[in-house]
């Protein structure tokens, strides 16, 4: 039986690269997107293959429905690629309010509402494959990264318990952290209003010499191609060389911490009984 992706983000990027990598391959490919004119062009070469619809994955009803049309129109959906993303830069006190809630709708709460919404297509099919694109800013953090770095830590927290649970449904989840792509990520950006107490900070910041390490986007589709292959894909899985490295050296560095601290740490709990009237 030919599979299924359910792509959000489908009309540019990596969703666009992702949805242009299956349709080669001769999957079908239900791409979701707000604008979908890329997607009309590439269904006049795949006019059987590729269903598109517009859908924001912020709206939670919108895209709710329009996963039940896909089903509707393919009958079982087995991928579900959570490509939609967006990008805001800037030192954490700068945001404004509107701006971390704009950041969190697209990066996570999107994340979300595709997935609540799949997961009980998959769980009668008791199969499927849920991959999250998170980011390398859902493992590292740099200066002006922390509310894109919120947004992506916040879909790897929900997505690893995920993982538990939609396992035992035979369903598998893949959290893929990718470094930089020649996407329109970049061209989207969005900056939160300079407070000048930090002037000096971003004079010192523009110095530093920048060692990011772009690549086509279609490397990171055969990248993806070959998790999906995988009896056995992984829970998480990083997209790059410079940030693989990245990486291992952030996480060693953690380990270290914690067990230079190991002694604090174990003196901080013993197991007594509960205090009286606790519950009450």
């Amino acid at each position: 039986m030919t599979r299924v992706w359910l792509i959000t983000g489908a009309s540019s990027g990596l969703g666009y690269a992702f949805a242009k990598k299956a349709l080669q391959s001769g999957d079908n490919v239900a791409g979701l997107a707000r604008h979908i004119e890329t997607l009309e062009e590439l269904r006049q070469d795949y006019p059987t293959q590729l269903f598109h619809m517009v859908a924001d994955v912020t709206q939670k009803e919108a895209i709710t429905q329009a996963i039940q049309k896909v089903h509707q129109h393919f009958g079982h959906i087995d991928i579900v690629v959570n490509s939609a993303g967006s990008m805001m830069l800037g030192m954490a006190e700068e945001f404004t309010e509107q701006q971390v809630r704009d950041q969190m709708e697209t990066n996570f709460f999107g994340a979300v509402w595709v997935t609540q919404a799949v997961m009980p297509i998959m769980r009668t099919q008791r199969s499927g494959h849920i991959i999250q694109i998170s980011s390398i800013g859902g493992v590292v953090t740099g200066p002006m990264t922390s509310m894109y770095s919120a947004s992506k830590f916040a879909l790897e927290g929900f997505s690893e318990a995920l993982a538990h649970e939609a396992a035992h449904f035979g369903i598998h989840t893949t959290i893929v952290e990718p470094g930089g792509y020649w996407t329109n990520l970049y061209l989207k950006l969005q900056f939160a209003e300079q407070l000048p107490g930090y002037d000096s900070y971003r004079e010192e910041l523009s110095q530093q010499e920048n060692q990011s390490v772009d690549s086509a986007p279609e490397l990171a589709a055969s990248a993806l191609w070959e998790i999906v292959q995988a009896k056995n894909p992984p829970l998480r899985f990083i997209l790059g060389s410079m940030v693989f490295d990245a990486a291992l050296d952030h996480t060693t560095k953690k380990i270290h911490t914690w067990r230079e601290w190991e002694p604090a740490s174990r003196h901080a709990e013993k197991a007594t009984p509960p205090p009286e009237g606790y519950g009450e």
